[in-house]
């Protein structure tokens, strides 16, 4: 498991979303579902499912309706988002189990499935950034624009590889070490959030 075989699973879903560029597109998952492939391919459906949602709410002619709805499948969206890291942080911790940390071993703050969830987005701007390079109806200043912008995405690009790759290895080798926090949301929880439990009342 690399970045390499991370960021292939996230551009096939990709390309594969963009063959109807549709949101109500149903999802086809081709990997088998006991491994990471599936849960990367999922998570970055998600992503790719949500981009799209926020174009959407952002059309100067949607109506308040259609706002509403959009903006609940988007906070949805977002629960569903962090649910997927999670998972995927699960076969992390698994898949570490018998790592054994070094007395100088230091934690990582960001899990590994938290550095795939930035490199996920990252495949979605890259994809949508070189649209607009190859884009035949904007002005060359704009394509000049967008293939500055997609330089800098192509380093970072490079970059988040490289901590996810260095940061997997060190696991490994016991010299950092993860710790998985659940994220603790209270806005969908009709237990935590007060305008959800006083309206029960």
């Amino acid at each position: 498991m690399n970045a390499t075989f991370a960021n292939d699973i996230f551009r096939q879903s990709i390309q594969d979303y963009h063959l109807t560029d549709y949101v109500d597109t149903p999802i086809q998952n081709p990997y088998s579902s006991n491994g990471i492939a599936f849960l990367l391919y999922q998570k970055n459906w998600i992503d790719t499912v949500q981009w799209h949602l926020e174009d959407i709410i952002r059309s100067p002619t949607i109506q308040p309706d259609e706002l509403v709805a959009i903006k609940r499948r988007i906070d949805q969206s977002n629960q569903d988002r962090t649910d997927m890291v999670e998972q995927i942080d699960s076969w992390f911790s698994e898949l570490f189990m018998d790592a054994v940390p070094k007395p100088t071993a230091r934690m990582n703050s960001e899990t590994p499935a938290w550095l795939l969830d930035r490199m996920s987005i990252l495949q979605l701007k890259l994809y949508h950034f070189r649209e607009q390079v190859d884009r035949p109806s904007v002005s060359d200043e704009h394509r000049q624009k967008a293939q500055q912008k997609l330089d800098v995405l192509l380093e970072q690009e490079s970059d988040l590889a490289r901590c996810f790759d260095e940061l997997i290895e060190d696991i490994q080798n016991g010299d950092r070490y993860m710790k998985v926090y659940r994220q603790m949301k209270m806005y969908n929880d009709p237990t935590l959030n007060p305008v959800l439990y006083s309206s029960q009342k």
